[in-house]
């Protein structure tokens, strides 16, 4: 069922004046405003001011439809050369060959499969993208959306899929489709349909939709579905007549190929039409004035003059006015006029031709292989001089003579092998033409480099390649129409009651542009893959500036793996860990990542140790894939350098870094490399230090150096034991020099005391001789006893020296 919805709106229409429609010469009075802006403008117009309308409208369709007479002529003759019925032919014999060379329905068949195979792979034909600066809270909410469209488009949207690929049978074949997108009360969702170019009316000259001033749709209805739109307030209430029977020369064919027969057609045509008018003493008016500008509208009228609806065809927030567009227009080759170029214009003369060509080949042969000829009775043929068919023989009468000389078979000449190399080139050049060549592989040298096989690709793709760009680019507009009607009926919050739970809301849609999942720059899964392998190739000179796990999940989902992410996982999935898990990770091929919250002094130490590890080495060493380890193995070194590095110029600034993917206003930016100039050389001479003491310790491991040290040490212990008995002599010296001293000291005192005992002693003589007479006897025993300390003290003496 297709039925065009307006925009729903509570705005009212503050007017108390009459309005008018004005169309051509034709002005319409309506007699009452409308207080709704949804509300249907044809229940408050009279029926001969709608009459009026819709001969004026019917005119201008009639002109649109009879522009394109050439058109749907060349249309209609393209559907014969399918060839999808069976044709028997009665000339020049009754039972010729009828058959229609594939070439015009192989280049359509190609081209639905390969483009439904591009543009709606399994996994959904969504891909989104953050509109404006780029955070982690946009990019999860277009993850949500990406996965809701994908679920409208697969699942929910039931006949989409269906409808996508009657779209891509007629651009192919026609060179024009179109997709109508509204949303359906009926369903209660949005739909996206197929409308057949030929249900579309286009004014002569007007190649864009958006810029067209009139787009008309041809509609085919039931009478239960117009009833049941005039129940519902969307159409106004009509007695209806005996639908009339309106049938193009293509419906005509495409009823011959599919042997349906439209005599049980009871459907109505109604014309559906996007049209702008010029309405007075209502939306015209500013400030009271008429701009005599036409507005855009939606007409739905029949073949008897019957206005069934008038919408208005703008949001009711625009103050311009803008038409909204409900149409998406699918072109295969642009051409001169509004629908394009499609295989019937480019390939219906090599269609003809090789159709013309195959079936002179396999009368030929036919002749050839069952002739035909004259038998005789008497010379007299009887019949007619109708044409002999293959295997026919007739009466002759002859006189007389042998069977064989009375019957003679006519002179059929075998198929030309001239003409089946002319059919050959016909085919080709068509083929080449259209780039449904199937490209040989075998043929190809399997040692060129991937960038000449990918130059050979595209060579051939080209012209498919821009046709899919096309298609591309008209399913990003399909699409985000899908995408406003969805966000408007999406709940403000996310939905946990219902059967599904989806997982959106309608803030997500904000800052999400929908793109299709196909690829504009590659038509066919063998030219992207050709494009990854030369991007592995080039990686591999220079892995340092590639994101390889991006690269390599890019790559299998051109294979159409659906579990890429899986296979290669993101790095943002990848979890911390300490760094024996992340060695282990290393050594069977999974990725690792380094955080700036972990200790990379002691990652780096452990990560060096692991590298240097001659056990390590050898095993690698083994390994084919040694260079991609040490690759790996070196990167997430360098990743944890880069931290520490960070970590240590915040440590000197003082204050932490922002965010690597912060935008800082210009001031900012100068003030940090400011402080990180001051930072950087307290760095560089902590670095520079550490690297001189461990080369130093590095020196030390060398063996002729330890040999030199060892050497170094044994004279430092030579040295070291002379040292120790030079220093034992001068202590020996110092003591016998003290020891010399001290006897010195004695003597010196040892005779003191003697000079002292001389004095001693003359003084008591001279008392003793003074006093000798009175006291001969005491001086006598003094003396004695002086003596005898004498000797005892020189007694001393001489023991004391004999000691030391």
């Amino acid at each position: 069922m297709e039925r065009y919805i307006p925009p729903i709106s509570l705005e009212d229409i503050n007017s108390s004046e009459p309005v008018e429609i004005e169309i051509g010469a034709v002005v319409i009075e309506i007699e009452e405003p409308n207080e709704e802006f949804k509300q249907n403008l044809a229940e408050s117009m009279s029926e001969g001011d709608l009459q009026s309308l819709a001969s004026e409208l019917l005119a201008d369709i009639r002109t649109d439809k009879s522009s394109r007479r050439d058109w749907e002529k060349t249309v209609t003759e393209g559907l014969e050369l399918l060839g999808m019925k069976m044709e028997e032919r009665t000339e020049p014999w009754p039972g010729a060959s009828g058959v229609y060379h594939s070439l015009l329905s192989e280049a359509v068949i190609k081209f639905q499969s390969e483009m439904i195979m591009e543009t709606f792979p399994a996994s959904g034909p969504v891909f989104t993208k953050v509109i404006g600066k780029k955070s982690k809270d946009k990019e999860e909410a277009a993850e949500r959306v990406k996965g809701d469209m994908n679920w409208q488009l697969t699942e929910h949207m039931s006949e989409y899929r269906a409808e996508h690929e009657r779209m891509l049978w007629n651009l192919g074949f026609a060179g024009a489709a179109f997709k109508k997108v509204y949303y359906d009360p009926y369903l209660e969702r949005q739909v996206s349909m197929f409308v057949p170019a030929e249900d579309i009316y286009i004014p002569y000259g007007n190649t864009d939709l958006a810029s067209c001033p009139r787009i008309t749709q041809r509609m085919k209805k039931t009478e239960n579905e117009i009833r049941r739109l005039m129940q519902a307030g969307f159409y106004v209430d009509r007695d209806l007549t005996a639908p009339a029977k309106e049938i193009s020369d293509i419906d005509k064919k495409k009823e011959k190929l599919t042997g349906i027969n439209s005599l049980d057609d009871n459907r109505y045509t109604l014309y559906e039409c996007h049209v702008e008018l010029n309405l007075v003493g209502c939306e015209d008016e500013e400030d009271g004035e008429e701009t005599g500008i036409a507005l855009p509208y939606v007409v739905t009228l029949d073949t008897n003059c019957c206005v069934y609806s008038i919408y208005r065809n703008w949001n009711p927030e625009d103050k311009h006015k803008k038409k909204r567009n409900h149409f998406v227009q699918y072109t295969f080759i642009p051409g001169f006029g509004p629908y394009g170029f499609g295989y019937i214009h480019i390939l219906g003369g090599y269609a003809k031709g090789s159709t013309s060509i195959l079936r002179q080949l396999i009368d030929a042969g036919t002749l050839a292989n069952l002739p035909g000829g004259l038998k005789s009775r008497g010379l007299r043929i009887k019949g007619d001089d109708t044409p002999i068919a293959p295997g026919e023989f007739r009466d002759v009468d002859v006189p007389a003579g042998a069977i064989r000389d009375n019957i003679m078979t006519l002179p059929y000449k075998e198929p030309s092998s001239t003409l089946f190399a002319l059919f050959k080139e016909v085919v080709d050049e068509g083929r080449g033409l259209a780039s449904t060549a199937d490209m040989k592989i075998a043929d190809m040298n399997q040692q060129a480099p991937v960038g000449t096989t990918l130059a050979i690709i595209e060579r051939m793709m080209k012209v498919m390649s821009a046709v899919q760009a096309r298609v591309h680019s008209s399913m990003k507009k399909e699409f985000n129409l899908l995408k406003d009607i969805i966000r408007d009926y999406t709940p403000e919050e996310y939905d946990y009651e219902t059967d599904r739970g989806r997982m959106v809301k309608q803030s997500d849609y904000e800052h999400t542009d929908i793109i299709p999942v196909s690829d504009p720059n590659a038509s066919s899964s063998t030219q992207r893959m050709a494009q990854y392998q030369a991007a592995l190739q080039l990686s591999q000179s220079a892995p340092q500036l590639y994101d390889l796990p991006v690269l390599h999940r890019e790559a299998l989902l051109a294979l159409g793996l659906k579990n890429a992410a899986e296979i290669v996982p993101d790095k943002d999935d990848i979890k911390s860990k300490d760094p024996v898990s992340e060695n282990m990770n290393i050594m069977n091929g999974k990725p690792v990542k380094a955080f700036l919250e972990q200790d990379h002094e002691a990652h780096l130490a452990v990560h060096m140790s692991a590298a240097q590890d001659p056990a390590m080495q050898k095993i690698i060493g083994q390994n084919p894939m040694a260079s991609v380890l040490q690759q790996a193995i070196q990167a997430h070194l360098m990743e944890h350098m880069a931290f520490k590095y960070r970590i240590d110029i915040e440590k000197q600034m003082g204050v932490s870094l922002p965010q690597e993917d912060d935008k800082l206003p210009i001031e900012i930016q100068n003030q940090i490399s400011r402080l990180s100039a001051e930072a950087a050389p307290i760095v560089l001479q902590m670095h520079s230090a550490k690297a001189a003491q461990e080369a130093a310790m590095a020196q030390q491991k060398d063996p002729t150096i330890q040999a030199a040290q060892q050497e170094l040490q044994l004279k430092q212990q030579e040295l070291q034991q002379k040292g120790q008995l030079a220093q034992a002599e001068l202590q020996r010296k110092s003591t016998k020099d003290q020891m010399d001293a001290a006897a010195k000291a004695d003597d010196i005192r040892l005779r003191e005391e003697a000079m002292k005992a001389k004095q001693d002693y003359d003084g008591a003589k001279l008392g003793i001789e003074i006093r000798k007479h009175q006291v001969e006897q005491e001086s006598h025993q003094e003396l004695e006893g002086t003596k005898l300390g004498i000797d005892i003290a020189k007694s001393r003496s001489q023991n004391r020296n004999v000691t030391q």
